[in-house]
């Protein structure tokens, strides 16, 4: 047997030959062991590599919530080969950028994506070999070899997963495999040393816990929330539904007997509380729940209240990550903070804004939010963006995404919000998710979006799209509402009232839609 090293398909490996019995995925109705989905790995590896695929190489996956998008992951992996996330809401444009971009030889597709992907065939002349999920996809698995014949892996081996692309084109974050495996899936050993050569072992000794994951596959915290789960030896369940519904979400918690479900902000932590709180709803087994995780978007306090209200049981934890950072903080925030709080490790801190000459930011400083040690290598094939978001500050490389955010005296940092979403009125910066928050406590509000639109005399007004609950409350009512827990000046001076707040794939606010939506609705008025 070759040498393993910390990379993620000689950890499968490791964890299909120490405790191969042990689930380690459910999806939809698709349930395999570790020696199960390690198997079927290795068979597509085994096929992909017959179809001209080797070390290095991009393979992209477009499909949504699935088996086989788990099983591909692994399986690039093994051939250290590169698994490319592709957004499956996707339009052309986008599509042809993401593909082009990302160099990929071979694609692994969903029938209902076959058809957009013929539509930008001619944007990559690399391509190799396209394999379609369904019965073409099985006959291939089970026309392969099982035999691990790949040769010896490295920790340098390269993991790359594409940003959401939420304030431009998405950019593929490269990490190498130790990196991302020591600074983004080590939640749940608690960031303790790892060790390929004892892991058996330890993992052996472990009681499994199990996940249920609700965000999509393609984007990254729900491929880190599955590695963090396979670390310990766990099962993580895929929620494979077309969208999201709390009574199905329910239902597979308590069939599964997770212990912990993970949710995205609002979005869907909102309608599961409801779900569960509503007399009318069907009672849910959720006696093996430990603990209620939320990370990708906030959770506004009202929100929180009233999750901790539907399962009192459970722990309550916010996380705070991103596709450049890795896991980086652990919630600490309260039901009375309008911006949310995390506990950090010793690597991450706040810098301060000055590009010539940063700093670590002083107690109540603001800033942006940085993190040392496990990080990136930088952006696949962006030199320029690289260098600007991942400095060089007294001799340590820093990656610096562009979060405000602020050091509190007790220890912890508030984010503030995304720089590149800020309001500036008159000369004051204003950041969305402050504001949101803030609307989002009121008991007649949904859900809320708030961004920047033209004013003759400030230059950008606070514009807020809210959804509510029923009927429309009197704007002049949630104004005042807003001043009594955040300054005037961020008030949203226009309230527009809407159907949907629109939002990515991942629970977050989509703020380009939401700044066209807003635009569109203030020039028709």
């Amino acid at each position: 047997m070759a040498v393993r090293h910390i990379q993620l398909a000689d950890i499968l490996e490791t964890l299909a030959d120490a405790v191969g019995e042990r689930t380690a995925l459910i999806a939809g109705d698709v349930v395999l062991t570790y020696a199960e989905l390690d198997e079927r790995a290795t068979r597509l590896a085994n096929h992909l590599a017959a179809n001209g695929v080797g070390t290095g190489d991009h393979v992209a996956v477009h499909a949504p919530n699935c088996s086989e998008w788990v099983e591909s992951f692994y399986a690039c992996f093994k051939l250290r080969a590169v698994p490319v996330n592709i957004n499956y809401r996707y339009v052309e444009n986008e599509l042809r950028y993401l593909y082009g971009n990302s160099d990929s030889v071979a694609v692994i597709v969903a029938p209902e994506y076959v058809e957009a992907l013929d539509a930008v065939r001619d944007s990559f002349a690399e391509l190799r070999h396209v394999l379609t999920i369904g019965s073409e996809y099985e006959a291939a698995i089970q026309a392969a070899s099982s035999e691990r014949a790949f040769g010896e892996r490295s920790e340098d081996d390269i993991y790359i997963i594409y940003t959401g692309g939420t304030t431009g084109m998405p950019k593929g974050v490269m990490w190498r495999h130790e990196d991302l495996v020591l600074g983004a899936l080590n939640s749940y050993r608690m960031g303790a040393e790892f060790d390929i050569d004892a892991f058996a072992e330890e993992v052996a000794g472990r009681d499994p816990m199990g996940l249920l994951m609700m965000g999509p596959f393609m984007h990254g915290g729900c491929q880190w929330a599955m590695g963090n789960v396979h670390m310990i030896g766990g099962t993580f369940v895929l929620y494979t539904e077309p969208s999201f519904d709390p009574g199905s979400a329910l239902r597979q918690a308590s069939e599964a007997k997770v212990t912990s479900i993970s949710i995205i902000g609002d979005a869907m932590g909102k309608p599961l509380a409801e779900h569960l709180l509503d007399p009318d709803s069907p009672s849910y087994d959720l006696s093996s729940v430990m603990a209620i995780s939320n990370g990708a978007a906030p959770l506004t306090p009202g929100v929180r209240k009233l999750v901790r209200e539907a399962i009192p049981t459970a722990m309550l934890v916010d996380s705070y990550g991103s596709s450049e950072t890795g896991a980086t903080g652990i919630g600490a925030s309260a039901e009375d903070h309008t911006a949310p709080r995390f506990m950090t490790g010793p690597d991450t801190t706040v810098l301060t804004e000055n590009v010539e000459d940063m700093r670590v930011a002083e107690v109540g400083e603001r800033g942006l939010m940085a993190r040392s040690g496990y990080i990136p290598l930088g952006y696949y094939k962006d030199g320029e963006k690289t260098a600007a978001t991942f400095p060089v500050v007294d001799g340590k490389r820093w990656v610096v995404p562009g979060d405000f955010a602020r050091r509190e005296d007790d220890g912890s940092i508030s984010l503030l919000g995304r720089g590149s979403g800020s309001i500036n009125s008159g000369g004051e910066k204003i950041f969305p998710e402050e504001v949101e928050a803030t609307l989002m406590q009121h008991p007649a509000v949904a859900d809320a979006a708030v961004v920047g639109t033209p004013h003759e005399r400030w230059g950008q007004q606070v514009t807020a799209l809210v959804k509510a609950k029923s009927g429309n409350p009197d704007p002049e009512e949630l104004r005042d509402h807003c001043k009594t827990i955040i300054a005037d000046y961020k008030a949203p001076k226009t309230i527009l009232f809407v159907d949907e707040v629109v939002r990515t794939p991942v629970g977050k606010i989509d703020y380009q839609a939401a700044k066209a939506m807003a635009d569109s609705l203030l020039s028709v008025d």
